[in-house]
């Protein structure tokens, strides 16, 4: 019961915090953005360091937390990142790992792992800043529920795929990875998300938005959030088994880790904003 306790208090405290930021956007949403994003990368790198590994941690939870950051003072004209910075800064990352680290410390994976740490957490959180601000998406009403629409698909398959799991069973998905997960319950995942995608576009994204999908650009778009989710929920479990921990850390009592709480949505947010230019479009006479 306490454990339930500390569960619903931080639940009650960070779902109108995080609603709040992204209603707001801009300077809120991409600094709790960069915020959560060097925290996972905190809890990345730890990870990276209880299975044997050596990546520059500071380096990498600053370039973390500095991703989103930067795409909102490039959104705002304030700076401009041409493409070859994105060649640059690894470049930079492999010489400081060979100066620092030496030809016996590693230095090349402790780079790759510093740099995809990076990527991973901050690269991919700052989508939420990309999609808040998505082309069709117009006005504060429109940005917010584009947003909102993975958050939620991603919430649907997790908790499809859990109670159908553990109604039906049957056999394991990946037993390997994650011992808990069924066959059953990531199909009751999509199938939930497929739901959930219709409610919300009928009843939030269509008459407050005035965006939707054709009925079958709906189902296209559910059913790969929800197999992107559930491949999201997999590959940390992945990283935690190989590092021998249970959560990867505490920031949300009772809930783990940022890692714990946003593995999912590292990967359902980039792919939710590719799927938009392919399949969103503005709903009929809007």
């Amino acid at each position: 019961m306490k454990e339930l306790a500390k569960r619903a208090v931080v639940a009650v405290i960070a779902a109108p915090v995080a609603l709040g930021a992204i209603w707001i956007g801009g300077a809120p949403l991409a600094t709790a953005a960069g915020g959560l994003s060097g925290v996972a990368a905190w809890e990345y790198f730890r990870l990276a360091r209880e299975g044997g590994r050596t990546p520059m941690s500071i380096v990498g939870i600053v370039l973390s937390a500095l991703i989103p950051l930067a795409v909102h003072a490039q959104f705002l004209g304030v700076i401009t990142l041409p493409l070859v910075m994105w060649t640059l800064v690894p470049l930079a990352v492999l010489a400081l790992s060979i100066w620092l680290r030496g030809v016996d410390g590693q230095p090349l994976s402790s780079a790759a792992i510093t740099i995809f740490g990076a990527l991973y957490t901050g690269g991919t959180l700052s989508y939420l800043y990309a999609l808040r601000y998505f082309g069709y998406a117009v006005g504060d009403t429109a940005g917010a529920l584009v947003v909102i629409l993975p958050v939620v698909l991603t919430w649907a398959s997790d908790t499809g795929a859990y109670f159908t799991g553990r109604v039906i069973g049957g056999p394991k998905l990946i037993p390997s990875v994650s011992p808990a997960k069924t066959i059953s319950g990531a199909v009751g995942g999509v199938l939930a998300t497929v739901a959930a995608c219709a409610a919300f576009v009928h009843l939030l994204l269509r008459p407050q938005a005035q965006l939707a999908f054709s009925p079958l650009g709906l189902i296209v778009f559910a059913v790969c959030i929800s197999v992107t989710a559930q491949i999201g929920d997999l590959t940390e479990s992945l990283l935690k088994r190989e590092a021998k921990v249970k959560d990867s850390g505490t920031f949300f009592p009772g809930h783990g880790g940022v890692l714990d709480r946003l593995d999912s949505l590292f990967f359902v947010l980039p792919v939710a904003y590719a799927l938009y230019y392919a399949l969103l479009l503005p709903a009929p006479g809007a």
